[in-house]
């Protein structure tokens, strides 16, 4: 490592002025690897967050965030400890290879004894840098997402389906509303949504409501609920920074009504949040993987959104437990 290169492994140690100046610069910023997501990771009882950077020359260079998630009980946690860097790192435009390198070998060394993987799940295009990703052995996999551009209003509507503008209409007609400013009961209710969702249909571990909670205070979260008949039918919790709108959970309880469709008014409104907020981009943040049938991306991709892949890259700290968790996976899913 060259004398000029610094690595730091605590946020306290980075300067909270130069973090905010590079994600307002760096190309491949989002809401993910800012200051304030690591002050609400951090606040979390059930997570373990994490910050790596890199500095050269006294300057910081690039931005590591994450958490480490577990499930379960003490078995299960073991078997499923995992860092996710959730959307990417941030880095400078100008990164050089060898700051990357160091970068990136920091957070392998930070992580590999308290995780069985590191995941970083992109939600801008790193391709410029995949060989160093590559070459520090962070595989790279396909995955998709929508990006809606959201500054145009009259486009906006103009690219939404035609069967999603017949459904939000008739929505809208028949009595769902949307709430904007939704109350603390209201957003335990969208949770419990949620949480059947997640049991029946996703079968995939749900943060706990501490969670949901404890995001509501910040600044730069918003809830919107749709509600229909006095009850909470379906919503979506975003962060957001001046540029984009990230939809980090939505969902919605359709078939209570003909004329009422949940899931359709829940993406509109966070559309319509985002253009409001004048930002420049609605990130749907995930629509599966290349080459494999997926529901939500086929009704994700009736809102108008470009689809992109940047894909994640997975570091493998340990092959055994990585290829058994995996099975695992396989196996509950079925279920």
């Amino acid at each position: 490592m060259s004398k000029e290169i610094a690595i730091l492994t605590s946020a306290g140690d980075v300067d909270v002025g130069a973090w905010n100046a590079l994600a307002d610069e760096s190309p491949v910023a989002s809401w993910f690897q800012t200051p304030e997501a690591y002050d609400f990771f951090a606040g979390l009882s059930f997570l373990e967050a994490f910050v790596v950077a890199v500095k050269n020359g006294g300057k910081l260079r690039g931005v590591v965030i994450g958490y480490v998630q577990k499930d379960g009980g003490r078995i299960k946690q073991f078997f499923s400890r995992r860092a996710i860097v959730i959307g990417g790192p941030l880095l400078a435009s100008d990164i050089s290879n060898v700051e990357l390198v160091e970068l990136l070998n920091a957070v392998k060394n930070s992580l590999r004894q308290k995780s069985i993987y590191i995941e970083t799940r992109n939600f801008n295009d790193y391709s410029q840098w995949k060989d160093v990703f590559e070459s520090c052995g962070f595989r790279y996999e396909p995955h998709l997402n929508f990006h809606v551009r959201c500054a145009d209003w009259n486009q906006v509507e103009v690219n939404i389906g035609k069967h999603r503008r017949r459904y939000i209409r008739l929505s809208l007609k028949n009595g769902a509303s949307i709430v904007e400013h939704p109350t603390k009961a209201q957003i335990r209710d969208f949770y419990l949504l949620l949480e059947e969702l997640y049991k029946t249909k996703i079968k995939a571990p749900l943060f706990p409501y501490e969670f949901f909670d404890s995001l509501f205070a910040f600044d730069s979260c918003r809830y919107v609920m749709i509600e229909y008949d006095n009850k909470i039918v379906g919503g979506s919790v975003c962060v957001f920074t001046d540029k984009a709108v990230y939809e980090w959970f939505a969902c919605g309880k359709d078939g209570i009504n003909k004329n009422i469709y949940p899931s359709s008014l829940t993406k509109y409104a966070g559309i319509k949040f985002a253009n409001e907020k004048g930002c420049k981009v609605f990130d749907m943040m995930g629509a599966g993987k290349p080459n494999e049938e997926y529901g939500v991306r086929d009704f994700k991709a009736e809102f108008g959104g470009d689809l992109v892949e940047h894909g994640r890259n997975i570091y493998i700290c340990n092959r055994l437990l990585y290829d058994l968790g995996k099975l695992g996976v396989k196996l509950l899913k079925k279920l």
